[in-house]
């Protein structure tokens, strides 16, 4: 078997639904497995993949074991001779995983592939490439300098910043949405370390991929959406966990002295509130009109009724390009996009050339009966039943 894709679900049972959908068509044509392990939900997460999907592995926990352990569980179970931890709160184009495995068996000593990751507004995800947090490292990231020095190497190390986003090449950090690699190359070094119960398994990973030699790649030339908000949401209990996690890693790798510890301990606590101030949910305006990208009447008619009378209907079949003249940019505009007439990759086209701050996305997942998007990637998103 060529690919096993691993989701670790909690309590996402929409966006869950979409990603299965999503990694079903990206599997079309290869040889692979999807095995969703799930984190003990208290949504009908379950009951929606046993009826949804029954071909697909569901493997459910008694508890909430954490990122890592779910994760290992599934790899464990996993016949591929790739991988891919992927999260739930993502969808994947039809020939992601395709692009992927043919860059990956050119590579000589493989470690992980990430690939570009967008948010449910179109915008890029920095995190798709990083680099090791090193002290140095976080501080330019704590304070800014990174933003400030975009091109200097001495600062712009934390999102591998030598590299744009759209080009492919060497980075040491992925982030643990969308992680693709060996099978063999995972178990060796131990897969996630257990020990941490979420956030910086990621960077840990990596890091122990790179002392085994290999070479991490940032892969530009598929995008995959990821919400985001679904998997964090920034409080109190958020911030605690982020300081665990940051802890973690640099007492693993970077014990060093006294001052060392103090200096990461005063930073990790810095960078953590900074980060739960980011996550304040903002109070967002609604969108003044809604345009639907599909051919379905019925639901034009269903969603009208829904969103009183504020949605205008764009016949897909007659016109294959989204007009983007009837986005009006004075406007808070929703874009609708039927996945019953346009392809996951063809969605992710639309929000990354339409991205706009007044423009919002959401997506009707072929033959489900609910709209799903994500307005801010520190937000939970938004899921809107049809019926």
């Amino acid at each position: 078997m060529q690919l096993s894709v691993i989701i670790l679900n909690y309590n996402v049972r929409y966006f869950l639904e979409q990603c299965v959908l999503s990694v079903q068509e990206a599997l079309f044509e290869i040889e692979g497995e999807i095995i969703v392990v799930d984190n003990n939900s208290t949504d009908d997460s379950c009951l929606m993949m046993k009826s949804r999907f029954p071909e697909v592995k569901l493997i459910q926990n008694n508890e909430n074991s954490g990122f890592p352990k779910g994760n290992n569980i599934g790899v464990e179970q996993a016949k591929g001779k790739y991988i891919c931890i992927l999260n739930p709160d993502t969808v994947v184009a039809e020939d992601t995983f395709s692009k992927i495995l043919a860059f990956a068996e050119k590579q000589i000593d493989l470690g992980i592939a990430g690939c570009k990751l967008i948010d449910g507004t179109g915008n890029f995800l920095p995190e798709s490439k990083r680099g090791i947090p090193t002290p140095w490292v976080a501080f330019t990231k704590i304070f800014g300098l990174y933003k400030i020095f975009p091109n200097q190497r001495l600062f712009n190390k934390y999102y591998a910043q030598h590299l744009t986003e759209n080009q492919t090449g060497e980075v040491d950090i992925l982030v643990g949405a969308f992680m693709f690699m060996q099978r063999k190359l995972y178990l060796e070094v131990g897969g996630f370390d257990e020990k941490c119960f979420m956030y910086a398994d990621d960077i840990d990973l990596s890091y122990l991929v790179l002392q085994k030699q290999k070479k991490n790649y940032y892969f530009h030339e598929t995008t995959v959406i990821h919400y985001k908000g679904e998997s964090t949401v920034k409080n109190e209990k958020y911030m605690k966990r982020f300081q665990e996690a940051m802890e973690f890693f640099y007492q693993k790798h970077f014990r060093k002295s006294l001052f060392f510890s103090i200096f990461i301990k005063i930073g990790i606590i810095f960078f953590s509130f900074i980060k739960m101030f980011q996550g304040k949910p903002k109070t967002n305006s609604l969108p003044e009109s809604y345009i639907l990208y599909s051919s379905n009447i019925i639901l034009f008619d269903k969603l009208t009724a829904i969103l009183k009378n504020k949605v205008l209907f764009f016949d897909f079949k007659k016109e294959k390009m989204v007009n983007s003249s009837l986005v009006l940019k004075d406007k808070r505009v929703e874009i609708i996009l039927d996945n019953q007439y346009i392809s996951f990759k063809k969605c992710i086209e639309i929000l990354e050339t339409l991205k706009d701050k007044s423009i919002t996305f959401k997506i009707f997942p072929k033959m489900t009966n609910f709209i799903i998007g994500s307005n801010s990637k520190n937000e939970q998103g938004e899921i809107i039943k049809i019926e």
